[in-house]
């Protein structure tokens, strides 16, 4: 069931641990599920609601955080043009930032795509989300593509002073990006002017062109000429998204089964009791986390009963069903937030109940703080952390409690809570990332090969179904940013659990840079169609060799794993050499994929050890 099923998991947890802290009299059971019914209706009512009045809010909120996070990347990526960055930890930033955008992006696809409602109906808004968020995807896809052997680039073009105009260029097009994202977040108007994109544009522009008569500069400065192609690209992508504020635009009514391709693109969520059997054995993951939190919680329970006699010894208890997560980094991510925010909290309480004493100021404030705390509820949890414990000092003390002792109390209730999420998540069968690090890498490796393929099948002239391409994409990116995501939580493991984490970061960025070339030729050849350059026998022989080097790579990590598919015959009337500079500079890309995809190999080996 994902997100909808945890949370109703979570919320009827949280309800036994207020039951166990006030039992209920046999006389006011039938009352006390009045209220927890009652409640139910009024949120469902209120959230009914706000769907009727404000029904593509949630949406839009999704689709600004979704540019903003696309801007953050752009961003970082300019930094790659400036010679005083240092590349592998610009790497590291990026892939890391990746993870944020595929996230941001998967919870604007679930909101968009799961809700038929906005795919289906004839309204501007409705039409403008969704035309946005894939407007936002294929932007992605040409940042993404936007890959360059910055090494090479730097020293062939470094002392010339054009880079650094490139990254100023790149950084004004991330900040106007995130203006927009914010104005889509708080669903205003975005009437700014803004930076002239189109003129800074072209000065650079000339300044490159100027480099081809510069006697200094050696080789070819086709690879400059390509940046600026790409850069005009990205500005005409984020005019199109800016689009969304144009009040007049009056697009075509929806294809009748537009909602039916849109549900490719979401995973189904519905009750499998096939996945009910496969999770009640040891082997499951699942399993193991329910048995873990079952003996955290009876540990915890009797913590509170017999071992610390508090008034809300049921904090220990909550704290431990909320900070024990599946995997052993989240819960010690979980667990720092919490003890900082509960001491900052502590703190910040206390001094608004020593430095305030009147009661109508005291209230203002606990609004204020409640606000704020479920404000960041989803983004940011020690905040939320920070300002829930000072919103509960104020509220015990308009209920004549001590704020003092409340503190203790709290502060004391939350270390033993962490401590037992803490060791249970370290000693109860323990989630180890580098566990199912290969796993990632399967699937990072999988989807690589089969969006190499969709390449070789375009150079071979076959044409590619819009469709079929952007769940390749998809995959690709998704299978990416997993991997990402699995190595950061491993780094936030103790070092004796961790697998080879230079080796496996070396991976991830290697795998970073394989599928940014292949968006990169697949980019170049989608703006050639229907002609395509030259399928020639080096080319061929690149990407059989990439391919066979992925394969190697995935059999290393899965044993077992299947061939892969030949390579689509070459035309006969495809002509024998190359005679254009693009189409060299194609041959030169799948060269390099050769040497990425043999690099990757390299590292696999040293992984599968």
């Amino acid at each position: 069931m994902g997100r909808p099923g945890a949370a109703v998991g979570t919320a009827g947890l949280l309800n036994t641990i207020l039951l166990l802290a006030r039992p209920p009299s046999f006389g006011q059971l039938l009352p006390h599920t009045g209220l927890l019914v009652a409640g139910a209706l009024w949120y469902a009512g209120l959230a009914l609601l706000v769907h009727r009045v404000r029904p593509y809010r949630p949406a839009q909120q999704a689709l600004g955080e979704c540019v903003h996070a696309l801007a953050r990347f752009l961003a970082l990526k300019a930094r790659f043009y400036d010679p005083t960055t240092a590349l592998d930890d610009n790497y590291r930033q990026l892939v890391a930032q990746q993870v944020v955008v595929n996230e941001k992006q998967e919870a604007a696809r679930d909101l968009l795509f799961r809700t038929r409602q906005i795919v289906n109906e004839s309204t501007p808004t409705g039409r403008r989300l969704v035309l946005t968020f894939v407007a936002t995807v294929d932007l992605y896809e040409r940042i993404t593509a936007t890959y360059y052997d910055y090494a090479t680039v730097r020293a062939g073009f470094g002392q010339t002073g054009a880079l650094p105009a490139v990254a100023t260029l790149i950084r004004h097009v991330a900040t106007e990006l995130d203006h927009l994202g914010i104005a889509i977040q708080a669903n205003r108007p975005y009437d700014a002017p803004g930076p002239d994109l189109d003129a800074e544009l072209s000065q650079l522009q000339t300044r490159l062109a100027a480099l081809d008569t510069d006697a200094s500069v050696e080789g070819s400065t086709l690879v400059l000429k390509k940046i600026v192609v790409n850069l005009r690209d990205i500005i005409r992508r984020v005019g199109n998204i800016r689009r969304y504020f144009d009040e007049g635009i009056d697009e075509a009514a929806p294809e009748p089964g537009r909602a039916a391709e849109h549900t490719l693109f979401i995973a189904p969520q519905h009750l499998d009791p096939k996945a009910l059997r496969e999770n009640l054995t040891p082997k499951s993951a699942v399993f193991r986390h329910s048995v873990r939190m079952m003996l955290a919680c009876l540990v915890a329970f009797g913590a509170g009963q017999w071992l610390w006699r508090g008034e809300h010894n049921y904090w220990i208890l909550m704290t431990v069903a909320i900070m024990l997560k599946p995997g052993f980094s989240l819960t010690r991510q979980r667990n720092t937030a919490r003890i900082v925010g509960t001491l900052a909290g502590g703190v910040l309480g206390g001094v608004v109940l020593w430095l305030v004493p009147w009661a109508e100021v005291q209230f203002g404030v606990l609004v204020v703080f409640m606000v704020v705390a479920y404000s960041f509820q989803r983004t940011k949890y020690v905040v939320t952390v920070v300002f829930l414990t000072a919103f509960l000092l104020i509220l015990f003390s308009f209920l004549g409690l001590n704020y003092v002792g409340v503190v203790e109390e709290r502060i004391t209730d939350t270390l033993i809570g962490c401590a037992i999420a803490f060791s249970a998540g370290y000693f109860l069968f323990p989630n180890w990332e580098s566990e199912k690090l290969t796993d990632f890498m399967a699937a990072a490796l999988r989807a690589n090969l089969a969006y190499l393929h969709q390449l070789a099948n375009r150079l071979a002239g076959r044409p590619l179904p819009p469709n079929e391409y952007r769940l390749l994409r998809k995959n690709v990116y998704v299978s990416g940013a997993n991997l990402a995501a699995a190595f950061q939580r491993m780094l936030n493991e103790p070092r004796s659990k961790q697998h080879r984490p230079i080796d496996t970061h070396e991976f991830v960025v290697l795998n970073h840079i394989l599928y940014s070339n292949v968006a990169a030729l697949t980019a170049t050849l989608r703006e050639a169609a229907p002609a395509v350059p030259p399928f020639l026998p080096e080319s061929r022989r690149a990407l059989t060799s990439a391919l066979a080097a992925l394969h190697k790579s995935l059999v290393l990590l899965v044993p077992g794993a299947p061939a892969v598919a030949p390579l689509p015959e070459r035309s006969p009337t495809e002509p024998e050499a190359s005679t254009t500079p693009e189409d060299k500079l194609v041959q030169q890309q799948l060269v390099f994929l050769q040497k990425v995809s043999g690099d990757i190999s390299k590292v696999a080996e040293v992984l599968a050890k």
